[in-house]
């Protein structure tokens, strides 16, 4: 009888082995400022991106994907949480050099020391940690500069990067000379470029897991300064920190391309491909005058296509047909909720805003129209948007001066024909719904 009850003992041991084998691993490449055609296999004339284009062909390219806000904390927040980022308080605009609000919440966030993502708001990584899986994040964080908000205390099982918005590539410090860079929540410092530095430490995470894992890969490229790889001599300062140098931004687009190509063979020297989720994303749109956002008008900050649609691969052999575009539209928090649904992570008592883009392809789901909403933040600057199927409002704001825009992306995709004066009533009915939702986004703190 001893002898039947361990070896039901080890049956059921490896049986458990396997099912946990059988979750996928989960690894999220996030770019920061990639503008929409920013890649070879979104249409740039001249940057060369071989492994990220084999992996579209590999996977799916989407089409109108769209980031949760126009700039980096926001969309960061969005994902991090599975919500609209206004329900954070003071993240609806990206945190200033060395801890600074920049419009009247975030200011008055910043004065009380409690200007970040706060911990109980978040579903990444807590529920997929409960779930089985070991976390990682890998680069820039731009969440909060406080000891609080470090990684380290959000539950990440390892981080290794800066705090801050962006960094020098070769000496990893702010405008300020502030030091920024940490592993865990100690300050460290390390040599090397920093997209480098990041792919390293990504690597050495996949190699080092024998459980699923969930890995943010959160590059600073193609970010200003504007340094290519091999400008370690390039004289930067806090006077040309975003001087445009469009050769460097090439350069640093297509070492970001080599560093994904690293990640990409990990995965495959491990034997871990078919089952690994591999999604590659960028934060917002581009900054304008350096990147390409192709057909669209408008860059980062703005909520005009140029400023919100931006790349979205995805691949998982196992479950995802190859090879396709995909022209739902969907959002970065979407991501937030399709991770939680794939994990088996418990977030029933969570309110996620997105809806799971991931289940969408591996079903094979028909398309269909949704309401999304946006709103950023900057000193008394406000830029709105509301997309109801393929009709979009904008509406920028600045002191008393309010503009509003009326557009129809399934025929103008680069928002040049205003049909504001020619279709009043939709532009009433989506403005009401923008102050409906505006309503109800409050934030919780």
């Amino acid at each position: 009888m001893k002898r039947f009850i361990v070896l039901f003992s080890i049956l059921l041991g490896t049986c458990v082995a396997v099912v946990h084998a059988e979750r996928p691993n989960i690894v999220l490449i996030l770019a920061d400022d990639l503008g929409y055609a920013d890649l070879a296999c979104y249409g740039h004339p001249r940057v060369k991106t071989p492994h990220i284009d084999q992996l579209a062909r590999e996977g799916v390219r989407f089409t109108q994907h769209y980031a949760n806000g126009p700039e980096c904390s926001p969309t960061r927040t969005a994902l991090l949480t599975g919500r609209y980022q206004q329900y954070a308080g003071g993240l609806e605009c990206a945190i200033g050099t060395g801890n600074v609000g920049r419009y009247d919440d975030a200011i008055r966030l910043a004065e009380n020391r409690n200007l970040g993502l706060p911990v109980d708001q978040v579903v990444i990584p807590g529920p997929l940690r409960k779930a089985g899986y070991r976390c990682g994040v890998f680069g820039k964080w731009h969440l909060g500069y406080e000891p609080k908000f470090n990684p380290a205390e959000h539950g990440w099982d390892a981080f290794f990067g800066y705090l801050g918005g962006n960094v020098h590539y070769f000496n990893h410090r702010e405008t300020s000379d502030l030091h920024v860079l940490f592993d865990g929540n100690m300050p460290v410092y390390r040599e090397g470029y920093m997209t480098k530095l990041i792919t390293d430490e990504s690597v050495r995470f996949i190699q080092e897991q024998t459980e699923p894992f969930f890995l943010l890969v959160s590059h600073e490229s193609p970010h200003f300064p504007f340094q290519g790889p091999t400008d370690q001599g390039k004289l930067v300062t806090a006077e040309n920190w975003m001087e445009i140098d469009s050769d460097a931004y090439v350069a640093m687009i297509e070492d970001l391309d080599n560093e994904v190509g690293r990640i990409l063979k990990t995965i495959d020297d491990k034997g871990i491909r078919e089952n690994t989720l591999v999604i590659f994303v960028s934060d917002n749109g581009g900054f304008a005058g350096a990147a390409n956002m192709g057909p669209l008008r408008g860059s980062k900050s703005m909520t005009l296509e140029g400023g919100i649609r931006v790349p979205l691969i995805v691949r998982w052999p196992a479950k995802i047909s190859a090879g396709k575009d995909c022209h739902q539209v969907s959002l970065t928090f979407d991501l937030t909720r399709s991770i939680a649904m794939i994990a088996e992570a418990d977030v029933r008592n969570k309110a996620l805003d997105g809806y799971d883009i991931i289940g969408h392809l591996v079903n094979e789901t028909p398309e269909f129209d949704r309401t999304v909403f946006w709103r950023g933040k900057r000193g008394e600057r406000v830029w709105r948007a509301v997309r109801d199927g393929d009709l979009k409002l904008v509406e920028k704001s600045e002191g008393k001066k309010t503009e509003q825009w009326l557009f129809d992306l399934a025929n103008d995709i680069g928002e040049t024909q205003d049909l504001k004066q020619r279709q009043p009533e939709q532009a009433q009915r989506l403005s009401r719904k923008l102050r409906e939702w505006e309503s109800k986004v409050t934030p919780q703190r």
